[in-house]
């Protein structure tokens, strides 16, 4: 895998961001052999994942010569070709390529070997995305919908193969959380060990044993496993943070040996630690840098003044004189925001602290745009089917009930239930869980992002995933009445006051931007969209284009066109929007549909002159 470092900036120095991995770019290469198809196809590929390297020629030479190169492949071959040249390259599958077969067509993608370990499952997927090919998935887990245990991005060791094999035939495993951070939904016959007060295993005696277990710490794997009576698959987060501080020159095997004692000496596990941390006098000590680089981590950094406001179990009035602090190994893990697991250790040229971060647990708002499905992003759709736990309104949760993984508990609840929903989205996140909350739209705009923000979210992490709003898909219904400036206006004075509300309608009016009006009108709330129309029409042309929307992107979809002097609103609901247009908006007639609505941009290259601004009534 290829790897490049971020530089740090001076407000990393100061304010640490959550630890992450140096990013990665895996390099994919594609094998087109002679095949003039296939060159295209691959091709149309390297635009579509963003670059590749094509191999053209001749394949018994170029597809073991990619295999040695890339971290992914792509073979333009035949199925059976492609396999008898890569038979006698396998060696180990957590390091073997990921290789995925195209036929010519272009209509299959086909994991050959790397399914999991090797990422050729979601190699295949996102050509199939680009492509719309078909992704032929020969796992178990990914047929059945069962997040595999090799695939959630954490280090392991064990008997995977066993554990899964408990897992897909139905007996019981044992789940072991040392560390409550977010797993995604596993099937019920994985139960929670006894102190963690989660499902209850049912069935009768002859199941009740524990066929399997699943651990999930920081402990050391070799050590969980010398304890285990069963197939078990030790799953390492990341959790531990190591702060160092060294001589000017230390080289990185003493102190890569310093750590590994440190960790050795407390039966830690070396694929957890997720930070490395210093003092910003060391932010350039090449063995440091050096270390860092090994452990695929950024070395962090703190200011002198920060970590002496740190207090620490062993401060140093010898290191105070040298740097400015009296402490770094143990003040940079606090500073970082760990609890101290390990006490500073000293080398003669080094020191070493070790620390665990606090678990916290992930609560997804997720949009899930105007009802279509081809519509629904991507992220989204990650984000629910990685959930432990999936709750919204219910016609919102009907929608994308299918995606939820088997395991995860999926709850529906009625319209003004806001609060309670959100109380018990932040409870569960809190419990380390995954949480997915769903809203309709973009949750940003008029949806659950902002109480949800508002409600405090101390403890867990808020991960706001972006959905396309009505107005939106309104707009692109109608053709393009948000060209130009436009304002967004609920009429539901439920949370608002109509005073407030009328305020903003006027200035809308008074600017001359286009004007989309959510909640415009309900069974109870029938006189505010007559009013707001009443106030466009003090500053609008009679003729100015009005467009209703109804149920947009979904089967009962339904457009009604208008000008502002003759909008009847008796058809439209709560389930509508209505679009009010500006001074330069207008109906542009379209051969074998109804008109578009067009707000134009007035670019100067259409020879467009005209004020989009202009007064009412021009």
């Amino acid at each position: 895998m290829t790897t490049r470092e971020t530089p740090e900036t001076p407000e990393t120095l100061e304010t640490p961001e959550t630890p992450e991995t140096p990013a990665t770019t895996e390099r994919i290469g594609q094998v087109v052999g002679s095949s003039p198809a296939a060159r295209r196809r691959a091709a149309e590929l390297d635009a579509a994942l963003g670059g590749t390297t094509i191999y053209p020629g001749p394949s018994t030479e170029l597809l073991p010569r990619a295999w040695a190169e890339c971290d992914l492949i792509v073979s333009h071959l035949a199925l059976g070709a492609t396999t008898r040249i890569i038979a006698p390259l396998l060696a180990d599958k957590k390091t073997d390529p990921g290789v995925v077969v195209v036929d010519e067509a272009g209509r299959f993608a086909v994991p050959l070997v790397g399914g999991h370990a090797g990422g050729a499952n979601e190699l295949a997927r996102r050509i199939a995305a680009a492509t719309g090919a078909t992704a032929v998935l020969t796992t178990a887990t990914d047929g059945l919908g069962i997040a595999a245990l090799d695939t959630l991005g954490w280090p392991y060791r064990g008997d995977v193969a066993g554990t899964t094999r408990a897992v897909l035939d139905g007996r019981r495993v044992e789940l072991v959380r040392e560390y409550r951070c977010p797993l995604p939904p596993l099937p019920d016959n994985v139960t929670q060990a006894p102190d963690g007060g989660e499902t209850v295993w049912t069935r009768g005696d002859d199941d009740n044993r524990v066929a399997a277990r699943i651990v999930v710490t920081d402990r050391a794997g070799a050590l969980v496993l010398a304890e285990a009576d069963v197939p078990t698959v030790v799953l390492h987060p990341p959790t531990l943070v190591v702060g160092m501080g060294c001589n000017s020159g230390t080289d990185v095997e003493h102190l890569h040996a310093l750590l590994r004692e440190a960790l050795a000496g407390a039966g830690l596990a070396a694929e957890s630690v997720a930070a490395l941390t210093t003092i910003d006098a060391k932010a350039g000590e090449i063995g440091l840098l050096q270390l860092a680089a090994r452990l695929r981590l950024h070395l962090r950094p703190f200011l002198a003044e920060t970590l002496a406001e740190v207090a620490v179990p062993t401060p140093s009035t010898v290191v105070a004189g040298h740097v400015g602090s009296p402490s770094v190994a143990e003040a940079s893990v606090l500073a970082r925001g760990a609890v101290l697991l390990v006490p500073k250790r000293k080398s003669t040229d080094a020191t070493c602290a070790i620390g665990r971060l606090p678990a916290r647990g992930r609560l997804s708002v997720v949009g899930l745009g105007p009802g279509a499905r081809d519509l629904l992003t991507p992220r989204a759709v990650r984000a629910i089917q990685e959930a432990r736990y999936v709750v919204g309104y219910g016609p919102y949760v009907r929608q994308i009930r299918d995606l939820a993984r088997p395991g995860a508990q999926v709850e529906a609840s009625t319209m003004g239930s806001e609060q309670d929903r959100i109380a018990k989205a932040v409870a569960r996140a809190r419990s380390g869980d995954a949480v997915a909350l769903v809203c309709g739209g973009d949750p940003a705009i008029y949806a659950m992002a902002s109480p949800v923000l508002e409600y405090g979210t101390d403890g867990i992490d808020v991960v706001v995933v972006p959905g396309i709003t009505a107005s939106l898909a309104a707009s692109a219904i109608l053709g393009a009445p948000l060209g130009h400036d436009h304002a967004t206006i609920s009429l539901s004075d439920l949370h608002t006051t109509w005073p407030a509300i009328e305020r903003r309608l006027v200035a809308a009016a008074e600017g001359d931007l286009v004007t989309v009006l959510y909640n415009p009108r309900s069974r109870t709330r029938t006189w505010q969209l007559p009013r707001a129309l009443e106030i466009f029409a003090a500053h609008r042309g009679p003729r100015t284009p009005v467009a209703v929307v109804t149920q947009a992107e979904r089967r009962q979809e339904g457009t009604v066109l208008a000008e502002l002097a003759d909008v009847d609103p008796a058809v439209v609901d709560m389930n509508s929007l209505v679009i009010i247009g500006s001074s330069s908006t207008s109906y542009l007639p379209c051969e074998g549909r109804p008109p578009y609505l067009v707000t134009p941009r007035d670019y100067t290259w259409m020879g467009v002159e005209q004020d989009a601004c202009a007064p009412s009534g021009s």
